[in-house]
């Protein structure tokens, strides 16, 4: 059973930056596509970005291409997510999340899920 904990969230100013990570335990997150979805106060929970289990290829949701980037590294069992340019409409819990075989935005395809962090944005 793998358990995922975020971390890296708070208070940011727009225009800052922040950075994720997602720790793996319980197993090797290294045959796993890794997510990263966020939920906004009363909003449904949306994609934001994938990778594969080795790191080459990657997705994004069109509202963050170009700002966040996702990265891993296996050794350390740990995901990462770089955001940049941060908008008021970025304010979220940002979860991370596993799937065996797969990386993208269906979150059925999931298999584990982290707890969140909290990321919030002031204008």
């Amino acid at each position: 059973q793998v358990q995922l904990v975020e971390s890296g969230g708070g208070l940011v100013q727009a225009g800052g930056s922040l950075r994720l990570s997602c720790a793996a335990s319980g197993g090797t997150i290294s045959s796993y596509g890794m997510g990263w979805f966020r939920q906004a106060p009363g909003k449904e929970r949306e994609f934001v970005t994938a990778i594969t289990s080795s790191g080459g290829s990657t997705r994004y949701a069109d509202s963050v291409k170009g700002r966040f980037t996702i990265s891993r590294d296996n050794a350390k069992n740990t995901v990462y997510l770089q955001m940049g340019s941060l908008k008021p409409e970025d304010t979220a819990v940002y979860y991370c999340a596993a799937a065996r075989g797969y990386y993208g935005s269906s979150q059925g395809q999931y298999n584990y899920w982290g707890q969140g962090t909290q990321v919030t944005v002031s204008s």
